[in-house]
């Protein structure tokens, strides 16, 4: 009994919650099946392993601070015409956009998915152990001034240059200020072939000028975008408007 308190105490000290926590159990079965040494000690190990990976995994999904939590397999792709279903299934399956940091361009109409998809991508990238954040455009932008006011925008930026995919939700719901647009553009610049970022927008690219006011700017910035970019365009019935029919018509009949 002594022992097992001293090494409970050992392996709490190490941080080895799983061997903690399955030692007994393990001990019991490698003896029924007459396991050596060294295969008892690897049944406990991948048992670690495996508890530190879901640990991780869980850690960055919610670090990643997704408004909700939306996956592949609950998407309906039919309201979608023309959708190259495949080429983005590859894109979650594998993410090779990461390692280059390519950019991912979402565009169409409000109420298509482009949300959804972008969080079931970033969720997959979080389940492959890559760092990754959701902003909405307009909250990143308030982020960038109260950083550049208080002078960490650096800092800031730092931070941001350590993770591997940023979600940009929602660009072109709400003009910039001049500054709003240059700190968004600078902070593009920033992390262009670094990281990757993931734009869902509602406009086309040549309406673009309208939120930022300048043609130079508004031009540099696609350019760095549009860059090796992955992009799908959204066309269909909105998802909301095809749901609020559909319970009117129930509700007629």
């Amino acid at each position: 009994m002594e022992t097992n308190l001293l090494l409970d105490s050992y392996l709490q000290t190490l941080g080895l919650r799983a061997f903690r926590e399955h030692y007994r159990q393990v001990a019991e079965d490698a003896a029924r099946a007459r396991l050596s040494y060294d295969q008892f000690l690897l049944a406990l190990a991948e048992q670690e392993i495996q508890r530190r990976d879901t640990n991780r995994r869980s850690r960055l999904i919610k670090q990643a601070r997704f408004p909700a939590h939306k996956e592949l397999a609950d998407f309906d792709f039919t309201c979608l015409e023309g959708f190259p279903i495949q080429r983005l299934l590859a894109l979650a399956e594998t993410a090779s956009y990461l390692q280059p940091a390519q950019p991912i361009l979402m565009v169409g109409n409000p109420g298509l998915g482009k949300t959804h998809l972008a969080i079931s991508l970033a969720l997959a990238a979080c389940r492959m152990g890559h760092k990754v954040r959701f902003y909405n455009v307009a909250a990143l932008v308030n982020d960038l001034t109260l950083a550049q006011d208080e002078h960490r925008l650096q800092r800031l930026i730092a931070s941001l240059l350590k993770l591997r995919l940023l979600i940009l939700d929602e660009l072109g719901f709400i003009p910039f200020s001049p500054s709003g647009a240059q700190l968004l553009f600078q902070l593009c610049s920033a992390l262009h072939e670094h990281v990757a970022l993931l734009v869902t927008t509602n406009l086309a690219f040549a309406d673009w000028t309208q939120i930022f006011g300048d043609e130079r700017l508004t031009g540099a910035l696609l350019d760095r975008l549009t860059f090796r970019a992955h992009i799908f365009e959204f066309r269909g019935e909105s998802y909301r408007f095809r749901s609020r029919m559909s319970r009117q018509a129930k509700g007629d009949s």
